[in-house]
């Protein structure tokens, strides 16, 4: 039993090791493109579509956090949250492309389709004035210090002088991520090409974390991605595999869920509704196991959207309801006709 334990116990901190380097590079991103989706405003419909959804197939809640803050602003019309509520999978795209990369490629293609088509056919039938509202507290996590991440010689160096310990840490973290990826510890028996993307992105984030500057380091790398995200993540991954695993070594859970494939595909839906990426990281272990088909995991990734619509549901239990209504409704209708055709 203990054994068990340690085995699930690496491949918990494979998964959640990728994700946290993933994060990093995310919230990077972010900050150095401060202003620009809010100032890229769409000038038609189709353009704000496009917008919204990708910004909803970025991996994480940012993407989704800006759309409802532009939305909430009178920037973007109803349908086009709805797009990018579709597209985005929140913490759960982390995971998808830590675990099944190919399958998380594909997901989030047909995810950013259906967004873009859904948000076309809502604003032809739904007047989204009937949801307007206005929220000028929920924006991205942003400062002021938030600028010119990238330090002359003699900056850089000044930041090793007496570094700080958040910023030793996460050194100390990502070093051994790499050392770990390097010797085969983890993703040892990967695909040559997964281990060298891994080694990549870790590689990106070690540099970043040995070159932002410390309000950058402080607020967003450590406490917001290592202290909120990560934590949460490594419970919910560990305890979603431990659960798996002692199900499939007592129960046939195969047979189980074969006979009753359409009742788990409603199931995913409903558990959709909920607004945290958690409770749906179990359909990601369930299809990379073989034990699900893909149109269940298709159904749970269009009905959920992280943690991202928490901003809406504070302002406008409303807006928050109508947008759910949508995802559940295309999810069940997308889901079902991908399972009648046996996907």
């Amino acid at each position: 039993m203990l054994h068990e334990i340690f085995e699930v116990l690496e491949h918990a901190l494979m998964i959640t090791g990728f994700v946290f380097v993933m994060m990093l590079i995310i919230e990077y991103i972010n900050v150095q493109t401060r202003g620009i989706w809010q100032e890229k405003l769409a000038r038609n419909k189709w353009q704000q579509y496009l917008f919204s959804a990708l910004l909803g197939i970025i991996p994480g809640c940012l993407g989704a956090f800006t759309v409802v803050t532009m939305y909430s602003h009178g920037l973007l019309s109803f349908g086009a949250i709805v797009a990018a509520m579709i597209a985005t999978s929140g913490d759960e795209a982390f995971l998808l492309f830590a675990t099944i990369p190919k399958t998380a490629i594909i997901i989030s293609v047909v995810l950013f389709i259906i967004g873009i088509v859904t948000g076309f056919i809502i604003d032809k039938f739904v007047d989204s004035e009937k949801f307007r509202f206005r929220m000028a507290g929920n924006k991205l996590p942003m400062h002021q210090e938030d600028t010119h991440q990238h330090h002359p010689k003699d900056s850089l160096l000044s930041l090793w002088k007496q570094p700080s310990i958040y910023r030793i840490s996460l050194v100390a973290i990502i070093v051994l991520l790499l050392f770990l990826v390097i010797t085969g510890r983890i993703a040892g028996h990967e695909e040559l090409w997964i281990r060298n993307s891994l080694l990549i992105v870790i590689s990106i984030s070690l540099l970043i974390v040995l070159t932002v500057q410390e309000h950058f380091l402080k607020e967003h790398l450590w406490e917001h991605v290592t202290k909120v995200h990560i934590p949460k993540i490594f419970l919910w991954v560990f305890g979603t595999l431990f659960i798996i695993h002692i199900l499939l070594d007592h129960l046939n859970v195969n047979a189980l869920i074969s006979d009753n494939l359409l009742i788990v595909l409603i199931v995913a839906v409903l558990i959709g509704i909920i607004p945290e990426s958690g409770p749906n990281f179990i359909f990601i272990t369930l299809f990379a196991q073989g034990t699900i088909p893909f149109s269940i995991l298709l159904a749970n990734s269009i009905s959920q959207d992280g943690h991202g619509m928490l901003p809406l549901l504070a302002e406008s239990k409303r807006s928050f309801i109508a947008v759910k209504a949508v995802n559940v409704l295309v999810a069940l209708a997308v889901g079902g006709l991908a399972y009648l055709i046996g996907l």
